[in-house]
C-alpha cells in the first residue's frame, strides 16, 4: 500500500507504518530469543502465502486497484496492529521476568496504540472515498472532525 500511495497524502504515514512494521517484527524476534522461544519458520511462511492471497481479490480489475482494494488492505493490516496487543501481555509479564525489558516493550505498546490510530484514520478515509467513488489512487486523510467523530464511535 505504501508503494501504491506514494505521492498521496496517505504515503507517509504508510511508508512510517510499513517501516515500523518492520521494526517491529524484529523487536518480536528479539523478544522470543531472550526467552528461548523458536521461530516457527512453517507459520512465518505461512503468513506470507496469506498475504499474498489477501492481494487476489475478485474485484473485476487485472491490472487497476478497486476503491476497495484499499479498504480490504487496511482492514487486513488492522488486524495486524490488533494482534500486537501481545505488547501488552509481555508488558505485564515484564514486571515479574528479568530477561524482558520494561521499557522497551512499553515503547513498542504504545507505538501499537498509535499504528492503530493511523490505520483507523486511513480505513475510514478509504471507506468513505469507496462509498462514494473517489479516484482511487487518492486516499486521503480525512478532516480532523472526521477523526474526532470516528473515535467517539459516531462513523
Amino acid at each position: 500500500m505504501a508503494r501504491a500511495h506514494r505521492g498521496s497524502d496517505a504515503g507517509p504515514p504508510l511508508a512510517l507504518l510499513a517501516e515500523e512494521v518492520t521494526e517491529d517484527r524484529d523487536g518480536l524476534r528479539e523478544v522470543m530469543t531472550s526467552l528461548d522461544v523458536p521461530v516457527n519458520h512453517v507459520r512465518a511462511l505461512l503468513g506470507v502465502a496469506a498475504a499474498q492471497a489477501g492481494r487476489l481479490k475478485g474485484n473485476g480489475r487485472v491490472l487497476a486497484r478497486s476503491p476497495l482494494s484499499d479498504v480490504l488492505e487496511l482492514e487486513a493490516i488492522r488486524v495486524g496492529v490488533e494482534e500486537k496487543e501481545l505488547w501488552r501481555t509481555l508488558h505485564t509479564l515484564a514486571r515479574t521476568e528479568p530477561r524482558l525489558g520494561t521499557e522497551a516493550i512499553g515503547r513498542l505498546l504504545a507505538r501499537a496504540e498509535r499504528q492503530a490510530s493511523t490505520v483507523e484514520t486511513l480505513r475510514l478515509a478509504a471507506v468513505d472515498r469507496a462509498l462514494r467513488g473517489r479516484s482511487p489512487q487518492a486516499l486521503a486523510i480525512p478532516h480532523r472532525s472526521h477523526r474526532r467523530a470516528a473515535k467517539a464511535g459516531w462513523a
